[in-house]
């Protein structure tokens, strides 16, 4: 039995699309690398953040979350930065800033974060 086969038959991918599917998925992996540790910030900065609710004036809030912060080894946020209010009689703490990632040349990654005590 005499099989033929053409091109049209074939499956698979090529070397090339092997390789663009590597370079995005390295891409993708080191992003996420760089990503990964500003969004562990992020939620440790929240705890933290609930933490420093437990005080009663807005020196004491930030005291507190300062303390914590030296401990957990917090940079991108500070005591200053919180912004301390009362809802009814609970003291509500809120803090938004920003973190870059280098990409390429001039193109940045911005990543925005915001959160409050509960």
């Amino acid at each position: 039995m005499n099989r033929v086969s053409s091109k049209s038959a074939q499956r698979g991918i090529s070397f090339i699309g092997l390789l663009f599917v590597g370079v995005v998925l390295a891409f993708v992996g080191v992003i996420g690398a760089q990503v990964v540790p500003t969004v562990i910030e992020y939620q440790t900065i929240l705890k933290t953040a609930n933490k420093a609710s437990s005080g009663s004036t807005v020196a004491e809030v930030r005291s507190i979350f300062d303390k914590a912060a030296m401990i957990d080894e917090i940079h991108s946020i500070t005591g200053r930065d919180l912004e301390v209010s009362k809802e009814g009689d609970k003291v509500v703490v809120s803090f938004s800033y920003t973190k870059e990632i280098h990409l390429a040349g001039p193109g940045f990654l911005l990543l925005k974060y915001s959160g409050r005590s509960r």
